[in-house]
């Protein structure tokens, strides 16, 4: 049987167990997040609901310690539950990473035509109504494309392209926090809360799990370690990826609710990158450097697009941890 390259290191789970929890989500549902809770309650929730995953993170690199096992959840369920159990449960996994799949090679084309708008064209079909555009369809395929090509050319290649676009989105994000922070007004931040205050961070609070889960991916990567690698690296990597994920969504919510008055801003195609603009008043500067970051943001999900990874992993190592039960 085809053995697992063995080359990750503590800084490569991290970026993997991040990169799959931050997409394109902050660029283009920001308005929900703000209508939901406020500015304070949008902060609140996403603070307080990543919080509660530190202990599910702290079970997770405990598992992945004690069992360094590349099939992950598969492997943990079949030391307690029968076989079927163990099987069920690996492809329940499969299909909560590949639903997402689908989400980011739209996402990508929707982002790319806010910085060229002549994308918008060539409709193919519709889709509950809404029209499907060549332009679209092209880069997707594009990047579903090269993601997939990352991938079969093997775990090396894709970590460092992964590390590169993780940091990347860092620094650029840090980039656009600070120009917020420098342009922007405490003036813009009413109403804090868009219901009762604990309505809002309870609406928020809900659709947390959703956006930051990807820091269970470490355990997909687990038998690819790097020779001498210590197991407690495992948990160092899945407790950063939470930690960070919490500070990344709470200081992008609180930046562009700080750059512009978002309440007026709500009914704007991508709000994060008008919020921005509004506050530096530069138009195609901040086009651009969004859109860098939004294919960075896309690149980085899980190792030329992290959920492609897990999506194609898990079969694999479903069929290791069978043939080993065998």
């Amino acid at each position: 049987m085809t053995e697992l390259a063995r080359k990750l290191r503590v800084v490569d789970y991290f970026t993997l167990g991040w990169g799959t929890m931050v997409g394109v989500g902050w660029l283009v549902v920001m308005d929900d997040w703000l209508l939901r809770g406020g500015a304070l309650g949008g902060v609140l929730g996403f603070a307080i609901g990543g919080a509660l995953l530190l202990p599910i993170g702290y079970v997770y690199g405990q598992l992945v310690m004690a069992m360094p096992d590349a099939a992950g959840e598969v492997a943990y369920t079949a030391k307690v539950f029968p076989q079927a159990i163990s099987f069920a449960t690996g492809w329940m996994m499969v299909l909560s990473y590949f639903i997402v799949c689908p989400w980011e090679a739209v996402a990508i084309g929707k982002i790319a035509s806010y910085v060229f708008p002549s994308l918008d064209s060539l409709e193919v079909y519709r889709i509950a109504g809404r029209p499907v555009y060549l332009p679209h369809l092209v880069i997707g395929l594009g990047l579903i494309a090269l993601l997939t090509v990352l991938n079969y050319r093997g775990i090396s290649l894709s970590a460092t392209f992964q590390n590169w676009t993780t940091f990347g989105t860092l620094a650029l994000f840090v980039v656009f926090v600070a120009f917020g922070a420098s342009h922007g007004s405490a003036a813009n931040l009413p109403p804090l809360f868009t219901h009762s205050g604990f309505v809002s961070v309870l609406l928020v609070l809900q659709i947390v799990p959703y956006y930051m889960t990807g820091y269970e991916s470490v355990a997909k990567a687990a038998e690819e370690r790097s020779p001498g690698f210590r197991g407690r690296g495992f948990f160092t990597a899945i407790w950063m990826a939470i930690v960070v994920g919490i500070l990344f969504y709470t200081i992008v919510i609180a930046a562009v609710a700080y750059a512009a008055p978002w309440r007026r801003l709500t009914g704007e195609k991508f709000m994060t990158a008008v919020a921005f603009e509004y506050a530096t008043g530069s138009h195609w500067i901040v086009r651009y450097s969004m859109e860098i970051l939004s294919l960075l943001a896309v690149c980085s999900l899980p190792w030329g697009g992290a959920d492609w990874w897990n999506a194609s992993s898990l079969p694999y190592t479903q069929e290791i941890k069978l043939h080993r039960l065998r």
